[in-house]
C-alpha cells in the first residue's frame, strides 16, 4: 500500500498547491472604487434576476430602483441610463432624492414612431427635473447595430436639441465616431465608448487602460473644440477569453483602478460601465455580458470593497476543500474495487488513478463555478449539468476500470449489443457517450457561434482525462475500431484546428479546450478489445495482463 499512499499524498499536495496559486490576491496602489473619491458617473440599469428590458410588460418598482440608487450615491456623483421604458422614467425623480445627477438615455431602434415617443418623453422629463438631468444621450450605438442611417439619426438628435436647454449628445464606439464625424456638428459634446475587451483586436487587461487613453487622444484630435466624454469603459469579471483578453475579477479591478487614475491625471470625464452585473445579458451576449458590473447582481454590494483583498476565486477554500475530498474519493474507489474484487494491478495503474484524482480534484471547484455562472436557461443548465456530472463520474469509474483491467466498451456494447458488459462497465461506457455528445455540441458551437460561447475546459478535462487513461492503459494494441467512435474522432480532428486558429495562439482557454477535444478524439479512435472476462466469479482474483496479451 505504500505506492497508492504516496501517490495520494502527492495528489493532495498538488490540488492544494493549485488552489493556493489560483487564489493569490492582487495588489493595487488604490481601491478600484474609492468612496472617498466618488466616480464621475456610472452606467445604471435596475434589472435583477430574470428581469429583462426585452419584456415590454415589465415595470421595475420604484422601491427597487431607490434601493440601488441609495447604494450608488455612496460611490458616484452621477448615473447614466439607456432608456425610459420598464419604469426607468422614475429614475430622475428618485435620483434627485439621493443627490445623483442623471445622464438620461433615449433608446433608439428601428421603430421610428416609438423613437419619437421616447424622445418626447425624455424632453418632458428634462423639463420636470432640470436640476437632476444634466444631459440627454440621444441613442446608444445605433450606427454600430445598424438600426438607423446617419441622416435619420441626425434628424432625431437635432429635433431633441432644439427643444431642451441642457446639453445633448450621441453615444457610440470610437470607430464609428471617426467614421461619421459629421454627427459632431449636432451634439454639444462627443460621447465615446471604449471597450478594449470587445474590440476587433482585443487588448490585454494589463494594456487596456493605456490603450483607451491613446485612442481617446486620437478622438480628441479628430474633434477639436468638442469635449470628449468616455461614455462607456470597463472590463468583465467573468466569461470567455477573447484572444489575450482574459475576463477576471483581478483584471476588472486592475482596469478600473488604472483608467480612473489616468482620468484624474488627464482631467477627462469617465462614465464607468457598469454599476451592477446584469444576468439577463448572458442570453444575448454570452456569459461575459452578464459580468461587467462593479456591484454584485444578487447582493447589490461592491465587488471590491476598499481595503479588502481582491482574488479571482473568493470561495477558493471551499473549492479546494471539495477538490481534496474528491481526490480522496477517487483513490477510495480504487481501493474499494480491490477489496471487493481482489486483483494485482500494475504500479502504472496507480499512477493513472493518481492522474485522474489530481485532475478531478484540481478542476472540480472550477467546474462547479462555471456551471453556476455560465448556465442560463434550461438548455444551458442541462448541458452544463450533464458535462459536470460526467466529469465527476468519470474519475471514479476509471479508477474501478484501471484496478480491474477493464477496457472502454464501444457505444454499441452499451446501447445494443446482445453481449453486454457488466453494469459498472456499462455505466463507464454510458458516461463516455454523454461526454462525447456534450463535447460535440460545445465544439460545433465554438465553430458556428464562437463569439459568445464559453470554453468548457474544466468539466471536459475532468471527464476526458480518465477515459484517456483507461484507453491508453487497458486497451489492446490491435482490435476493432468502432465506426461511431471513429466518426466523432474525425469531427474533433476537423473542428479543433478551426477553433484554435479562430481564437488565436494567446487564448489559453481555447487551447486547453482544444487539447481536451483532441484527447477525447484519440480515446475514441483507439481500437477496442475485451480486456478481462468479467463474468468470472468475483471470488476469484483476476490478474491484470499486459495490454498486448489482452483479447
Amino acid at each position: 500500500m505504500r505506492t497508492p499512499l504516496a501517490l495520494l499524498i502527492a495528489s493532495l499536495g498538488i490540488v492544494a498547491t493549485v488552489w493556493w496559486w489560483l487564489a493569490l490576491p492582487a495588489v493595487f496602489p488604490r481601491a478600484p472604487i474609492d468612496p472617498s473619491a466618488k466616480l464621475e458617473c456610472v452606467s445604471y440599469a435596475p434589472f435583477r434576476g430574470d428581469q429583462t428590458p426585452h419584456n415590454p410588460q415589465l415595470i421595475v418598482s420604484p422601491e427597487q430602483i431607490s434601493e440601488d440608487l441609495a447604494e450608488l450615491a455612496k460611490v458616484t456623483k452621477c448615473i447614466r441610463t439607456y432608456s425610459i421604458d420598464n419604469g426607468l422614467d422614475k429614475v430622475p425623480e428618485l435620483a434627485s432624492k439621493v443627490g445623483l445627477k442623471v445622464l438620461l438615455g433615449v433608446w433608439l431602434g428601428r421603430d421610428h414612431a416609438k423613437n419619437r415617443l421616447l424622445a418626447d418623453a425624455a424632453i418632458s422629463l428634462s423639463k420636470n427635473h432640470a436640476g437632476t438631468i444634466s444631459a440627454i444621450i440621444v441613442g446608444s450605438e445605433v450606427l454600430l447595430r445598424g438600426d438607423m442611417i446617419v441622416s435619420d439619426l441626425r434628424d432625431v438628435i437635432r429635433s431633441v436639441k432644439q427643444r431642451v436647454d441642457i446639453p445633448v449628445t450621441y453615444a457610440d464606439v470610437w470607430e464609428f465616431w471617426l467614421r461619421h464625424k459629421e454627427i459632431a456638428a449636432d451634439v454639444d459634446f462627443v460621447t465615446v465608448h471604449f471597450l478594449p475587451y470587445w474590440e476587433d483586436v482585443p487588448v490585454r487587461a494589463e494594456d487596456a487602460a493605456a490603450h483607451v487613453d491613446e485612442v481617446r487622444l486620437k478622438v480628441v484630435a479628430a474633434f477639436p473644440g468638442k469635449e470628449i466624454l468616455i461614455g462607456e469603459t470597463g472590463w468583465p469579471s467573468y466569461g470567455r477569453m477573447r484572444e489575450s483578453s482574459l475576463a477576471s475579477r483581478i483584471n476588472q479591478a486592475r482596469f478600473i483602478s488604472e483608467i480612473l487614475q489616468r482620468a484624474e491625471r488627464g482631467k477627462f470625464r469617465v462614465n464607468l460601465f457598469e454599476a451592477y452585473d446584469e444576468p439577463w445579458k448572458r442570453k444575448w451576449e454570452g456569459t461575459v455580458g452578464g459580468y461587467w458590473g462593479s456591484f454584485d447582481a444578487v447582493h447589490r454590494k461592491p465587488k471590491y470593497p476598499a481595503g479588502a483583498e481582491i482574488r479571482n476565486y473568493p470561495s477558493w477554500k471551499l473549492q479546494m476543500g471539495g477538490g481534496l475530498v474528491f481526490c480522496i474519493s477517487v483513490f477510495g474507489a480504487a481501493l474499494m474495487t480491490l477489496r471487493l474484487r481482489p486483483a494485482s494491478p500494475q504500479t502504472a495503474a496507480w499512477f493513472a488513478v493518481a492522474v485522474c484524482a489530481t485532475v478531478g480534484g484540481s478542476l472540480l471547484g472550477l467546474g462547479v463555478e462555471k456551471m453556476l455562472l455560465e448556465s442560463y436557461g434550461i438548455g444551458r443548465w442541462l448541458l452544463q449539468g450533464l458535462l459536470l456530472a460526467a466529469g465527476i463520474a468519470a474519475p471514479l469509474l476509471a479508477a474501478h476500470a484501471l484496478m480491474r483491467g477493464v477496457s472502454l466498451p464501444t457505444f454499441l456494447d452499451v446501447l445494443g449489443s446482445p453481449h453486454r458488459p457488466t453494469l459498472m462497465t456499462q455505466i463507464l461506457g454510458g458516461t463516455l457517450i454523454v461526454t462525447t455528445l456534450m463535447a460535440t455540441e460545445t465544439a460545433l458551437g465554438l465553430v458556428f457561434d464562437g463569439r459568445w460561447r464559453d470554453f468548457p475546459f474544466a468539466s471536459l478535462s475532468m471527464a476526458v482525462v480518465p477515459f484517456f487513461a483507461v484507453a491508453m492503459f487497458n486497451s489492446a494494441r490491435s482490435g476493432k475500431r468502432p465506426l461511431a467512435e471513429s466518426v466523432f474522432a474525425g469531427l474533433f480532428a476537423i473542428t479543433v484546428p478551426y477553433i484554435a486558429l479562430n481564437e488565436g495562439p494567446h487564448n489559453w482557454q481555447s487551447l486547453w479546450t482544444c487539447a481536451a477535444y483532441l484527447m477525447l478524439g484519440i480515446t475514441l479512435w483507439r481500437p477496442r478489445a475485451v480486456a478481462v472476462v468479467e463474468a468470472a466469479s468475483d471470488a476469484v482474483p483476476v490478474a491484470v495482463m499486459e495490454p498486448a496479451r489482452r483479447s
